[in-house]
């Protein structure tokens, strides 16, 4: 398959030019044999075309080829990971000073780009699935209520897959915020490999981002944003404003080439870890389909009634898995995986144990109340105190245990007795946290504003 970008830069290497700009290796191997591909490692030069560029080059033949692919209109490549695009899809949809409902399992970049936008959340809560002891789903009927109670909010920020690979329906959600006149954007970090699995729910959104490192054949990240009735000079527009100005011409090409591979071999390659994944999940307890409850079909997510201890097994046998926690152990499992890696795990699972149903978890208590704008709590001094000793303080950062892999306690939000025995129920490992320090108002929440900028 074709990968414009990839075969310019090869072309252009292979041709040996007099390199007189950066990257300062020049195309030549790096000291120690550090494996980077600095040949093709280039930057804007007149024949490199512009990531960020008005004219037609082959960055933007092989970004065309991307949304055409995936069924939309423009797609941005993204050199700084999903953070990236996250920011830039919230600026582009719902600018400064607004409101915005968000998805409370959001990750942390969703969280910053609330501050830096000055976006005030509604969140949207994901109803607890007590049988597998993680978040479930979010509702389209959430959705539908968020809206009727807040028709001033015209954007929608929702995870899926989420870390454990639950799938919320975004077709059944663009819905209903279309209807009501609002933009739906997906953090869809985790699925880029998807829509090479047939998967087409990610076309009814509005914007999404995938991070195509995580799932894909392709470096640290390298990442995507995909947006519907949006040209692409807006996405460059918003992308270079949280964006270098020195994209990484390797991480681009290998978005190229991952796409050209995908459209075959890799595609195949991943449809046979869809069965060895649906293999593994029959023979060991592990999150399973059910009715109401789609998943990633290559995330193997293990149940077990010691997780910590199940993992820190794997590890010790040379395995690594994504993550674990009280009760699961999380393995992503991709394209790059075949017959030999699924047999080895087998094995050491046999030897490492123990696994069984999930130790069971609590659902969240409800969330606390909202003291400070996701704004003002980033920016307002703070201080790290043990946890112990901060009820009735206001966070200054999110409190996320795994699982809820939902924020128990949100930046800006006063954390209650309640919550703290939540956190140890749950057996949280972290003793201390940063909260809002005093402000010269004495009540343990910011000062004047000027005390902000200063700090």
């Amino acid at each position: 398959m074709p990968a414009p970008l990839y075969d310019a830069l090869r072309a252009l290497a292979d041709s040996r030019p007099l390199r007189l700009d950066m990257p300062g290796h020049h195309g030549e191997p790096l000291p120690r044999g550090f494996p980077w591909p600095s040949g093709i490692d280039f930057t804007e030069n007149g024949a490199t075309g512009d990531l960020f560029g008005e004219e037609p080059d082959e960055i933007q033949q092989a970004e065309r080829l991307w949304a055409e692919r995936l069924g939309f209109d423009a797609c941005l490549f993204l050199t700084g990971g999903s953070t990236q695009g996250i920011h830039t899809g919230l600026a582009l949809l719902a600018g400064a000073g607004g409101a915005a409902a968000i998805d409370r399992g959001s990750h942390r970049s969703v969280y910053h780009a609330l501050a830096l936008l000055d976006l005030t959340p509604t969140f949207l809560p994901r109803p607890w699935l007590a049988g597998e002891g993680v978040a479930g789903p979010i509702p389209p009927e959430t959705v539908e209520e968020t809206l009727n109670a807040r028709p001033d909010i015209k954007t929608v920020c929702i995870t899926s897959p989420t870390y454990y690979g639950v799938l919320s329906d975004i077709p059944a959600i663009a819905a209903v915020c279309h209807a009501h006149g609002a933009k739906l954007m997906v953090d869809g970090a985790h699925g880029a490999h998807l829509p090479f699995l047939g998967y087409e729910g990610y076309q009814a959104a509005d914007v999404v981002v995938m991070s195509a490192h995580k799932t894909l054949p392709v470096p640290g990240q390298a990442a995507l944003l995909f947006a519907n009735d949006v040209p692409l000079s807006e996405l460059q527009r918003w992308g270079a404003v949280y964006g270098t100005s020195s994209p990484s011409y390797v991480l681009m090409a290998a978005l190229d080439a991952a796409r050209g591979y995908m459209e075959g071999e890799g595609a195949a390659r991943y449809r046979e870890t869809v069965r060895l994944v649906e293999k593994l999940r029959g023979r060991w307890p592990a999150l399973r389909e059910r009715d109401g409850l789609a998943l990633d079909p290559t995330r193997l997510v293990l149940t077990s009634p010691d997780g910590f201890a199940l993992g820190s097994a794997l590890r010790a046998r040379g395995a690594y898995p994504e993550m674990a926690d009280a009760g699961h152990v999380v393995s992503i499992l991709t394209c790059a995986d075949g017959p030999g890696q699924f047999a080895r795990l087998e094995r050491l699972l046999k030897e490492a144990g123990p696994t069984g149903p999930g130790a069971p978890v609590p659902p969240p208590p409800e969330a606390p109340e909202a003291v400070l704008t996701p704004r003002q709590a980033l920016f307002a001094p703070r201080v790290c105190l043990p946890l112990a000793d901060c009820a009735g303080r206001i966070a200054a950062g999110q409190i996320a245990p795994y699982p809820p892999g939902v924020p128990v306690i949100a930046p800006g939000e006063r954390i209650e007795k309640k919550h703290l025995a939540y956190l140890r129920e749950i057996g949280y490992n972290r003793d201390r946290t940063d909260i809002i320090a005093e402000g010269r108002d004495g009540e343990g929440g910011p000062g004047h504003e000027a005390d902000y900028r200063h700090h």
